[in-house]
């Protein structure tokens, strides 16, 4: 499989990848206006393991470059509701990058030290370095959604008095594009993806959990009470959706019904944003190339009686 695409096939893979874009400027209902059964033509399973299959060797080509090149990291932002499939996309989207060049973290409820920091300090310490592939399991954006719809979360944080009332939203929406814009101007590039799995589905996935013993360790009753704040969350993330979609970090909305398509249109992104940066192996000087030249030069010499003295020269002729 090779790491470029046709011409053509860089077209539809950017068509595909548009569909999903939220457009900066632009308000959105993602409960009324983003399907969440779609697949977008894509007929099967079947066919879209394929799909998969592709996007996956794409990815390992481009980490390859981008680790080497050391320029750009890459910040996967992946939000969610309960059962929405976060782990399922990681597990398999990223299966065949290298793991020394990726890094997940997860944020649960903020420890005593966290909450005695600003609310974006604990994000801002777990950022990928140039060259690696950073994902955030639910990230900064729970400051505007969980905090949001629980407002007890907010009290928890120690704001100066006047600083959670009204206004508080919005100025933290800013606060969050003003980051992200300073960091992608810094070399990070941002993916923004939300997994948008159905009320209903999510019935369904959480009666499997019960249903099946070996699923038994993911249940939570806790996921259960939470679907009583179905509508608050709605609302959150539309209006998070759409205040915090800039052209520098747009977020994609990701049908998430059906778990083999959300994996195809998440590898479809992460391909679409790798190309676009188009990280290149570094190339060498001459002072470098004669350096090379002479090492070759002393490990030939060093080729035992009978042995070839650089088999990685024939292999390349074969």
């Amino acid at each position: 499989m090779p790491e470029e695409l046709s011409s053509a096939r860089r077209r539809v893979l950017a068509k595909f990848v548009e569909r999903l874009v939220v457009e900066p400027g632009s308000k959105v209902r993602v409960d009324k206006e983003c399907d969440p059964s779609s697949t977008a033509g894509v007929r099967d399973k079947e066919e879209g393991q394929e799909l998969l299959d592709e996007g996956v060797q794409l990815l390992s080509g481009y980490q390859a470059r981008l680790a080497a090149q050391s320029t750009w990291g890459v910040l996967v932002v992946l939000q969610a509701l309960d059962t929405a499939g976060k782990d399922g996309v990681i597990r398999h989207v990223m299966s065949g990058v290298n793991p020394q060049g990726v890094s997940v973290h997860s944020f649960k409820v903020p420890s005593a030290e966290e909450l005695s920091h600003d609310y974006l300090w604990r994000y801002a310490s777990r950022l990928p370095a140039r060259g690696e592939i950073g994902i955030f399991n639910r990230s900064h954006y729970e400051e505007v959604l969980a905090v949001r719809v629980h407002r007890e979360f907010l009290d928890r944080q120690k704001l100066p008095p006047g600083e959670k009332g009204h206004g508080v939203w919005e100025r933290r929406f800013r606060e969050i594009n003003g980051w992200e814009r300073y960091l992608s101007e810094n070399g990070l590039k941002i993916v923004k993806l939300f997994l948008n799995v159905s009320r209903e589905e999510q019935r369904k996935r959480l009666l499997r959990r019960i249903d099946l013993p070996d699923h038994n360790w993911k249940f939570s009753h806790a996921d259960v009470a939470e679907r009583a704040f179905w509508g608050d969350y709605q609302d959150a993330i539309s209006e998070a959706l759409s205040h915090t979609s800039t052209e520098w970090a747009p977020w994609h909305v990701i049908p998430a019904d059906h778990k083999w398509y959300a994996r195809i249109a998440t590898a479809s992104v992460l391909v679409n944003t790798l190309i676009d940066l188009d990280p290149r192996y570094p190339r060498v000087d001459e002072a470098q190339r004669t350096e090379l030249l002479a090492a070759r030069q002393a490990l030939e010499a060093e080729a035992p009686p009978g042995a070839l003295p650089d088999p990685n020269v024939l292999r390349a002729d074969e």
